[in-house]
């Protein structure tokens, strides 16, 4: 398994907004030694095992199918739906993406240090979760603390895949 790391998030994420407005935001963090695209990290978020479980449950029970090759328009920024997602946001290096539920938001986000002698890529995958506002109450909830938690782990997860993934395919030659 691949050290994922909790993280802050950085100041130029278009995930910031949601930080700011009071949603539930996370952050993690992956390491790889040398340059990984930011479009091949976005195909293999999407293209893992993993992911692919989700991809089932959404084309069996909400009649949301997708395909590897819409994930790889997705990450080449061909396509602004995909799946149960729409585009809201991106950027050379950054990928904003809104459930079709207006609720949660996935956020990626890669940046290459080169150190002279080598290079780096850092992958970041976080969510915002925005609050429900209660009609009768008028309170603003973010649902079942349980679901959070499975959540920040399924995030983990996914992160790890994502970077095993690219690993298995000779980008980057370690994973920190």
């Amino acid at each position: 398994m691949f050290s994922i790391t909790k993280t802050e998030l950085p100041e130029v994420a278009l995930l910031q907004k949601y930080r700011e407005n009071g949603s539930y935001t996370d952050c993690y963090l992956s390491r790889l030694s040398g340059e990984v695209l930011f479009s091949e990290y976005i195909f293999a978020f999407y293209t893992t095992l993993l992911f692919k479980a989700e991809r089932t449950v959404l084309k069996w029970f909400f009649s949301m199918p997708s395909t590897d090759n819409e994930a790889r328009q997705l990450a080449e920024g061909t396509t602004s739906n995909w799946a149960a997602w729409t585009v809201e946001g991106r950027v050379a290096n950054q990928l904003l993406m809104k459930d079709f539920q207006g609720r949660t938001r996935s956020w990626f986000m890669s940046e290459t240090i080169d150190f002279g002698t080598a290079k780096e890529t850092r992958l970041y995958f976080g969510s915002a979760v925005v609050p429900i506002e209660r009609q009768l109450s008028g309170r603003t909830t973010f649902g079942n603390q349980a679901l959070i938690r499975f959540h920040k782990l399924y995030s983990v997860a996914l992160l790890s895949a994502a970077t095993s993934a690219l690993r298995s395919k000779g980008r980057g030659d370690r994973a920190t």
